[in-house]
């Protein structure tokens, strides 16, 4: 029989209960990166309502690499015992987890979307930015400090730790953010990396740091546990990154430990035309899929069960990750077996309402 949402997915040694996943969305709750009863509720909650993978919010390798001084954070041992808590309580009810170890970049040092989410300064209470190049992210953006090679190794091994931290903590799955304008995305796009040494111009050189932190988080996260990486499948501007190069990123991950691509896109430059709408993305996950031969997320804009299926079902990506869907509904999974005439386990404290 086809795979549908309902089917069960082992990727190494984890097998996932369905195909439906929580995508990582920013709470802006923590508090120098620590988790808290927020992210318990907030998380734990998507797991009862039946999730097959809880993927947590982008979390800083470094205090730098925040968006906000409100991220998560995975960037010191002390952050541990907090998120091994979160993990406990999801586990029991079934889910598995991954924690998206992530740098802002360009794109860091802003305030709280509650205050407006512009940028801050440091004499502000903000911090000095890293990008590829000193390229402001956009007008009012504050001048990245260019990383020096130096430099840029000691954030490669940063993200290697954050993967060491994640397995103390009892995460399954580790997703590195290499999306969304965020530092990686600023190396491999050509519209914001304008180096001329061993990291910048041609493609191998811009996309040397993503291969980098590929083979550094897998020396510290076990083989048995799988390895995703979220992509910004396209810049959607011309000139810029594309689906042509994701597809050869996708291909250059994979011999190196990479399991799945979690295929989004954009927001790398502030004026983009995107065609939003349903499914917008999905493409990029079955193009990344089919040339790549390798498994794919597709993510955006993702809200029916019968579209989910659908995606599922004609081998266009191997998972689902919805976001805004799942904050409107934690219990999307349950309605979507109904409707989908699928057997879904409720916890036994709700077992009188099925």
């Amino acid at each position: 029989m086809a795979d549908h949402l309902f089917s069960p997915l082992t990727i190494r040694d984890v097998t996932l209960k369905n195909r439906i996943a929580v995508s990582p969305m920013c709470m802006y709750s923590s508090e120098d990166g620590f988790a808290n009863d927020w992210h318990l509720v907030h998380l734990g909650s998507r797991a009862v309502g039946g999730a097959g993978l809880v993927v947590f919010e982008a979390s800083g390798v470094e205090a730098r690499g925040r968006i906000t001084a409100g991220d998560l954070g995975i960037y010191k041992d002390e952050h541990i015992e907090d998120l091994s808590h979160i993990n406990s309580f999801i586990h029991k009810h079934g889910s598995a987890t991954a924690m998206q170890i992530a740098h802002a970049g360009r794109k860091a040092s802003c305030d709280l979307p509650i205050n407006g989410g512009g940028p801050l300064f440091p004499d502000q209470g903000g911090w000095q930015t890293i990008s590829a190049s000193p390229i402001p992210f956009d007008e009012g953006y504050t001048l990245p400090h260019e990383l020096t090679i130096e430099e840029i190794g000691e954030v490669v091994k940063a993200f290697g730790q954050a993967a060491r931290r994640s397995l103390e903590a009892g995460f399954d799955i580790v997703e590195i953010h290499g999306a969304h304008g965020y530092l990686l995305h600023e190396f491999y796009s050509p519209l914001s990396n304008k180096r001329t040494d061993t990291y910048g111009g041609s493609f191998e050189n811009r996309t040397r740091i993503v291969r980098k932190v590929a083979v550094e988080v897998r020396k510290h996260w076990p083989e048995r546990l799988p390895l995703f990486i979220r992509i910004s499948a396209t810049d959607w501007t011309e000139g810029g990154w594309d689906i042509a190069q994701s597809i050869e990123l996708a291909k250059s991950l994979k011999p190196l430990g990479v399991d799945l691509v979690d295929a989004s896109s954009g927001a790398n430059v502030p004026v983009a035309d995107i065609p939003y709408g349903p499914g917008y993305q999905t493409a990029f996950a079955e193009a990344i899929r089919k040339e790549s031969q390798i498994l794919s997320g597709a993510v955006g804009a993702i809200t029916s069960p019968a579209q989910a299926d659908h995606i599922i079902r004609t081998g266009q990506a191997d998972i689902v990750l919805l976001a805004r869907e799942l904050l409107r509904d934690p219990y999307w999974p349950r309605r979507a077996a109904k409707e989908l005439n699928q057997t879904i386990t409720p916890p036994i404290q709700y077992n009188r309402s099925w």
